[in-house]
């Protein structure tokens, strides 16, 4: 999929422990602020998490999931123009969210946490994300192992964007997300960074996530505050290696980077989106 630039995707968690910004935007009105905030910083889409995925987290019931986050899509509806996403691996969380307004799902299982999930994407005709991830969020970091992660992430996400077209999901709908800090080290992570065009090759929608991550504030020795240079750099990897979405908390500083490179390569055609 040709791209003049990665949309932006914001990230809104409202959970009290995520390892960014959790228990900033656990009221829904500071949630809808924060989400209205993003728009006018140039979002392309709102990502609405209601279960922390932070190495270590160890879930929530459904009951408190749906209770975080069906009320802001609700509520983020009617209140913004940009199409909103939810963060779930739950197939009631995602119908409901969807039923809500949501358009599209971004599943860190890979349609592998539940088995409804598939289906009920398919049956909303939604967009669906599908991440690798190696193991859990409570293990997943514990000695990640590959050969090669990169061709190993790449077969993975190929056999998963199959299954979902098998089970009814069209293929225009179906983005790919590396999973970057879900199971790796820092050197696995920056090896996915460096091979972007693998992802980009498989003919999907290449998304990333490298948000405030933990490989980042190793590299540079930066606590999670102090991540938004490393942030931008991948960024600008994403945009030269031609991923189709970048999903981040600092949407403003993105947005801003991607214009410029999008000025420097002389694509910068129109008016850069005015919300």
């Amino acid at each position: 999929m040709a791209v003049s630039r990665p949309l932006v995707m914001g990230v809104l968690n409202v959970t009290p422990d995520s390892f960014s910004d959790g228990g900033l935007y656990l009221d829904p009105d500071a949630a809808v602020s924060r989400a209205e905030q993003m728009v006018s910083e140039g979002a392309d889409l709102i990502d609405v998490g209601g279960e922390s995925t932070r190495p270590g987290s160890a879930g929530v019931s459904l009951e408190e999931e749906l209770r975080r986050t069906i009320p802001v899509i609700r509520r983020l509806a009617k209140a913004v123009r940009i199409p909103l996403s939810i963060d779930t691996s739950k197939a009631d969380v995602a119908q409901r969210a969807l039923d809500a307004g949501a358009s599209s799902v971004n599943d860190v299982t890979a349609l592998r946490g539940d088995p409804r999930m598939a289906s009920v994407v398919a049956r909303h005709r939604a967009a669906v994300i599908l991440m690798h991830m190696a193991g859990t969020p409570r293990a997943m970091q514990r000695r990640p192992r590959y050969r090669d992660v990169a061709r190993e992430v790449a077969a993975f996400l190929m056999r998963q964007a199959t299954q979902a077209q098998a089970a009814g999901i069209s293929r225009s709908r179906i983005l790919v997300d590396p999973g970057l800090g879900f199971g790796k080290s820092v050197a696995h992570n920056l090896a996915l960074m460096r091979e972007l065009r693998r992802f980009v090759a498989l003919g999907f929608p290449v998304v990333i996530g490298p948000s405030r991550k933990s490989f980042i504030g190793k590299t540079l020795d930066a606590d999670v505050g102090d991540r938004l240079t490393g942030t931008l750099a991948c960024v600008a990897s994403a945009f030269w290696h031609g991923v189709a979405m970048v999903r981040v908390h600092d949407v403003r500083a993105c947005v801003q980077l991607l214009q410029m490179l999008e000025a420097i390569r002389g694509t910068h055609h129109a008016p850069w989106r005015q919300h």
